[in-house]
């Protein structure tokens, strides 16, 4: 009784965790959205004003709209002129520019799309020789990188555990490293999880563990299929 009572608790927290946690993930960036909107939007063409309870969710919705009409008019030209416009007077600061152009480069290399990300998962030998840490592949070398280095270096992104989100930039040769036969999801989750979260995929090569025993049965009974009804063999008496 007291073991099931025990599983059951623990099974109750291995359901309950991952839902807790998303909602208040969710529920801390919509009022943190909220509570940084809110207070930009006028009195008057604040609805909250107007009615006797808080709108959740109100200041995540109106920054999605205006984000969507910031996007709108840098399509066209005059937006496109503001923008020109600001970018010039950003790079004359000395300081700022350097902020502006890194983060502006980041942004747009994370917005590109899937040619520009992550495409493979491999492992390299770090921090030292017999010790290899999970890594993705970023792009080919080149430039100074490739001239110095070879043209059959990569560069690879090696992340911390377990906050995926900042790691090592490496460049190493391409057989140096080993590829392996993971998504880029699927090795996030085991940075994550600090490795307790493997991929459910069997080896290239292998074969599942219940293989096996249906061969054998079928090999067992294979003589057997033609002679269902064969009577067993006995010895001669004397």
């Amino acid at each position: 009784m007291l073991r099931w009572l025990r599983n059951s608790f623990l099974t109750g927290i291995v359901v309950a965790t991952p839902v807790a946690v998303t909602i208040w993930i969710v529920y801390t960036f919509i009022n943190f959205v909220d509570s940084t909107v809110k207070p930009l939007i006028p009195m008057r063409y604040n609805p909250e004003s107007y009615l006797p309870f808080a709108i959740p969710g109100m200041g995540l919705l109106i920054a999605i709209v205006g984000l969507t009409l910031l996007g709108a008019l840098a399509a066209n030209i005059f937006g496109r002129t503001l923008i020109s416009i600001g970018e010039r007077l950003v790079n004359s600061l000395p300081l700022v520019r350097n902020v502006y152009g890194a983060l502006k480069q980041i942004v747009e290399t994370v917005m590109a799309g899937k040619e520009n990300s992550f495409k493979e998962v491999v492992l390299v030998e770090y921090p030292m020789a017999g010790h290899h840490a999970v890594a993705f592949v970023s792009a080919q070398a080149k430039g100074a990188i490739a001239n110095e280095l070879g043209e059959d270096v990569i560069g690879v992104f090696v992340p911390t555990t377990p906050n995926p989100t900042s790691g090592f930039l490496l460049f190493t040769p391409r057989s140096k490293t080993i590829k392996l036969d993971m998504s880029v999801e699927e090795a996030a989750k085991l940075i994550i999880s600090f490795g307790l979260v493997t991929p459910e995929r069997l080896p290239k090569g292998a074969i599942p563990s219940k293989a096996p025993a249906k061969t054998g049965h079928l090999e067992r009974h294979g003589a057997g299929e033609d002679q269902p009804n064969a009577p067993p063999e006995t010895e001669p008496q004397a």
